[in-house]
């Protein structure tokens, strides 16, 4: 099947947006705090109505190391549970299907199914706190009803064998994000024709593309050939602290444009070892891409350290009220914790459902598309 045609990709432009309305629009936002109140108490009361939309957590494997565990009623021996998630008013988490250094070929594959089969046995034995999602009127749901949202991914690259049913398969099993890197269609050289394919693809489905520790020429031809909004899930500035996985300016700026998400991570390798640091690439990602384009990811349970005063999913009130201190706005906050991640999805979800329209599902493989002349 032919590609799109410029006209179909600008009806879909034209479409984007339409029946999705967007209560951060100027003129439209409502306050939820006093301005006058204690940054602390104000910054409750914002999360409290736009809640934490967590960009990374790596729960999903290290439940699988603990023989015994119970999330509703509380467990120290990991940085998330429902009772810290309710305190830190984390609405939603990305579930990460990422997977320790050394599993490799085929194991990993059936190590990141096994992966999604535990975080659908552990949704299934919290009911009353946790509730599994794929889109954002899901994720919204789940917030009024009092449960945590958990969207699936971001998985590896490598998860699909490089087949593309393998990627259609994962995402009937709820896979919603997909890293671009460590492969070979993928890699420090960029998108093969085979990488682009299975951009397309992930359009087609709704799987996000996510970019943290893909290359530069990954990311810039990523960004030309996507027609959904990608995502950083753990990537803060590189100008303020080098890190592999930090954004250059010349990055964010073209995220920005793109309209993409930048979740900064609260780890003190990438963002530095206090509240204020972190603040500080916040401020910067915002200034640099925009306040469209900007969100939080806590990387919890991922094996990493946390900066003082954020060691656990709790700690989200004291990151906001340092923002608002800064003279963050209202509705900037409540951008950087719920209204980009929920914009992201709603765009990702409507372009899927559009493209499906126009494009069946494609039968490339890698052989095809990297070994010869054609995709198809």
């Amino acid at each position: 099947m032919a590609d799109l045609q410029d006209d179909e990709l600008q009806t879909i432009g034209e479409l984007d947006g339409i029946g999705l309305p967007d209560p951060f629009q100027a003129g439209s936002y409502q306050p939820v705090s006093d301005p006058g109140a204690d940054p602390v108490e104000r910054a409750h009361a914002i999360l409290a109505v736009h809640p934490v939309a967590d960009g990374y957590n790596g729960l999903p494997w290290a439940l699988r190391h603990l023989s015994w565990y119970d999330l509703e009623l509380g467990e120290s021996d990991v940085e998330t549970d429902v009772p810290r998630l309710h305190e830190g008013h984390v609405g939603m988490l990305f579930g990460s299907l990422h997977l320790p250094e050394g599993i490799d070929g085929d194991r990993i594959v059936a190590v990141t199914l096994e992966q999604l089969d535990l975080v659908n046995i552990v949704a299934r034995a919290h009911p009353e706190g946790l509730r599994l999602v794929c889109t954002a009127g899901q994720a919204t749901d789940a917030h009024n009803c009092g449960r945590i949202a958990v969207l699936l991914g971001p998985a590896e690259a490598a998860a699909l064998g490089d087949s593309l049913g393998i990627l259609r398969a994962l995402h009937t099993l709820g896979l919603r994000v997909l890293t671009l890197s460590g492969v070979s269609w993928a890699s420090e050289d960029g998108l093969t024709r085979f990488g682009e394919e299975v951009l397309r693809e992930m359009n087609r489905l709704g799987v996000l593309a996510d970019l943290s520790g893909a290359s530069s020429d990954t990311v810039r031809r990523t960004l030309a050939v996507s027609r959904a909004p990608v995502l950083f899930t753990r990537s803060a500035s590189a100008t303020l602290r080098p890190h592999p996985a930090n954004l250059s300016d010349d990055l964010l700026t073209r995220l920005g444009a793109a309209k993409g998400l930048c979740m900064v991570p609260l780890t003190p390798d990438q963002t530095g070892p206090s509240v204020r640091d972190v603040a500080d690439h916040l401020d910067h990602v915002r200034e640099v891409a925009g306040p469209d384009c900007v969100g939080l990811s806590g990387t919890y349970d991922a094996g990493t350290a946390h900066p003082q005063d954020l060691g656990d999913t709790s700690c989200y009130p004291r990151l906001i009220a340092e923002l608002l201190d800064r003279g963050w706005s209202e509705p900037d906050v409540a951008l950087l914790t719920w209204g980009n991640v929920q914009r992201v999805l709603r765009t990702a979800d409507f372009t899927a459902r559009a493209l499906q329209e126009r494009r069946e599902p494609s039968t490339a493989t890698i052989a095809q598309a990297d070994g010869r002349s054609t995709v198809r």
